[in-house]
């Protein structure tokens, strides 16, 4: 029996993947349409439906908000009886309901556009009362639900709350959403803890990957293997760092048709690259990683001595910091 209930479980998750991928390839014009309009700002995000669509509603008004997108959950029979009382002019409003006939929700809608909001439905039928009350129409259908009588929304509400997080997400590169930011939405979580810390507290001070400057491009290649990290940082005679020696710079310098092992590393390495302090933030450095695409920070002092190594992975948690269970 037991058996029996895995592959079910395993039919009704290929049922609700099925729903995803119709909602997937019928993305089209009205998606970067929504996307637009509420990139634009000038007002807030009410995202308001009722029943099981309230409930994802209210999980894609939690997720705008905490990714720079200020979004409130507004209940469509409290927004009759006086909530509307918190929407401004400006406001883009996200109505959700799969058959785009709840009443409840279709009923406060023209005093929502009475306020001067934008109405972005979210719905199965383009046909229906929802999506005429709605500047732009996102189609939600799903072929089935997982339900075997195809009457609880499953895949359906799978459907709406992915779309959701696809709003969210364009939204976050639209507005240049970093690190940075998502700690200040976060300050008590453990990514924001994480993302508080300074790179002392993280970064590597023991088996450091470096050569001097003097060194021959075969010595540095063999303590860049050596060290797992990508990357090796080159010495100058007083301790500075002068340059790194990544990966991508072996890349380009074969790539350049050069194989001569016996290059000095100084005309091969990146000079003066990004340099990390260890009284910096995670979140400042993971800035800076993304900004430049790098993954691995020599961390110096004052006198550009070297003081540790960081890595992308470290920052991340998946390094000497774990992941929340």
């Amino acid at each position: 029996m037991g058996n029996n209930w895995i592959e079910r479980g395993r039919q009704v998750l290929e049922v609700e993947e099925e729903g995803l991928r119709s909602v997937r390839d019928h993305l089209g014009p009205s998606f970067a349409a929504a996307v637009g309009r509420l990139a634009a700002g000038g007002g807030r995000v009410i995202v308001t439906g009722i029943g099981k669509s309230g409930l994802v509603g209210r999980k894609i008004a939690a997720t705008f908000s905490s990714t720079g997108t200020p979004a409130f959950f507004l209940h469509p029979v409290e927004g009759a009886h006086g909530d509307l009382g918190a929407v401004q002019p400006g406001d883009v409003v996200l109505a959700i309901s799969y058959s785009g006939r709840s009443r409840e929700l279709t009923a406060i809608l023209p005093a929502l556009r009475g306020l001067g909001t934008t109405i972005i439905a979210l719905t199965a039928r383009p046909d229906s009362p929802l999506a005429a009350l709605a500047d732009i129409v996102l189609d939600a259908a799903v072929p089935r639900e997982a339900c075997p009588m195809n009457l609880a929304p499953t895949s359906s509400s799978t459907a709406a709350l992915a779309l959701g997080d696809a709003l969210a997400v364009c939204l976050m590169e639209c507005k240049n959403f970093t690190p940075a930011d998502f700690q200040r939405f976060h300050p008590g979580g453990a990514l924001g803890e994480r993302l508080r810390l300074s790179v002392a507290e993280l970064m590597r001070t023991g088996d450091i990957p470096v050569v001097p400057a003097s060194a021959l491009l075969d010595q540095a290649l063999t303590v860049l293997n050596a060290g797992g990290l990508g990357a090796v940082v080159i010495l100058g005679a007083d301790g500075a760092v002068e340059g790194i020696l990544t990966d991508g710079d072996v890349r380009r310098w074969l790539c350049r048709g050069s194989a001569d092992l016996r290059t000095p590393v100084a005309a091969v390495m990146t000079k003066n690259p990004r340099l990390a302090r260890p009284e910096n933030s995670v979140a400042e450095i993971m800035d800076i990683m993304e900004q430049k695409t790098i993954t691995v920070l020599p961390v110096v002092d004052e006198g550009r001595r070297l003081a540790g190594i960081v890595h992308l992975h470290d920052l991340l948690g998946k390094g000497q910091i774990a992941f929340a269970p």
